[in-house]
């Protein structure tokens, strides 16, 4: 069973596997989603370089963007391999690139064709397959439009949908715009549970702390939050209490940062560069004595080719917070 009451949303070159294994360190039960990941890129590219995760990291959704059946099934036989919790198909994202591959926001346009994408991939893997949408999107914008939207779509089998608060423009604003300025409405989203009380809503949108969480908790059966996740993480800190009622103790900042420092040095082993990780741990001390020096000296040294697991040491030195 996968509890969602508590996700931290897909997010474009944010979300990779070293970020989420350090949110998971942060908090064992909340719910991960990978950054959106084309089919193209699956079926056509180095797929174990985009599918590749630690068990530690479970449990995972993977999102994936494209609109042509075939190819999402395609992908999602290649993704059940690495053991993914779920599959979520991105109705939602607005930028340019994704329009011109016809899938994203645009899907939310044709219910139909967004309908025949679910059941080809609940067709080929044994996983649920949910949907992350917009409440509307250009002038199809209406309770009706989104009402339909959803009904059609959970006929062919979906039964989570994943629903950010706002509509999206397609043209005139840019991705982030579409982040910040269509109007939030979350009595929309509450009465798509009260329509479809069978189905599991989880809401996305505006979240920035757990108090605003819990009041969502008691109209949908879920919370997804994004950028706020990622740029104070210490936000997930007690969700596990908070959120899922469970008794282990809460972590500290520094506990964080040096079970990070194990798993960036056994990565360095292997490779990988140091500010590919050291990027996603920026936020960690977030509002604590030494957060600026931590962060800059992090900034200014984990990109340089001889950067060792030393450059992490010395940061966590700058700061006092625990």
């Amino acid at each position: 069973m996968i509890d969602r009451k508590f996700c931290v949303a897909p997010m474009l070159d944010w979300t990779d596997r070293h970020c989420r294994y350090f949110l998971r360190l942060i908090s064992q039960h909340t719910m991960l989603y990978t950054e959106m990941l084309t089919t193209g890129a699956i079926i056509h590219g180095d797929s174990d370089y985009h599918l590749q995760m630690d068990a530690f990291e479970h449990p995972v959704a993977l999102q994936l963007g494209g609109s042509n059946p075939a190819d999402l099934a395609t992908a999602c036989k290649m993704a059940a391999q690495y053991d993914y919790a779920e599959i979520n198909l991105n109705c939602g994202c607005p930028s340019d690139r994704v329009q011109n591959g016809m899938f994203g926001a645009v899907m939310m346009k044709d219910a139909e064709i967004t309908a025949n994408c679910i059941s080809s991939m609940a067709e080929a893997v044994d996983l649920p397959i949910t949907v992350k949408h917009r409440i509307g999107v250009d002038d199809h914008d209406s309770y009706d439009f989104l009402r339909d939207f959803v009904g059609r779509v959970a006929e062919s089998g979906c039964e989570v949908f994943l629903v950010h608060a706002r509509k999206a423009w397609l043209k005139g604003l840019s991705p982030k715009q579409n982040r910040e300025i269509p109007e939030l409405n979350y009595n929309r989203v509450y009465q798509l549970k009260k329509d479809f009380p069978d189905l599991e809503i989880i809401i996305n949108g505006g979240v920035t702390t757990l108090e605003q969480s819990q009041e969502h908790l008691q109209h949908l059966d879920g919370v997804m939050v994004g950028r706020e996740a990622y740029t104070n993480p210490y936000l997930l800190a007690s969700v596990d209490q908070d959120i899922y009622g469970a008794t282990h103790a809460i972590k500290t900042r520094r506990q964080i940062a040096e079970e990070f420092l194990q798993y960036a040095d056994n990565e360095l082993s292997k490779g990988t560069k140091l500010n590919a990780m050291t990027r996603h741990i920026l936020g960690l001390f977030h509002g604590m004595p030494g957060a600026r020096q931590y962060r800059r000296h992090i900034s200014e040294n984990a990109h340089k080719p001889s950067a060792t697991i030393e450059v992490l040491t010395t940061a966590l030195e700058k700061t006092s917070g625990e």
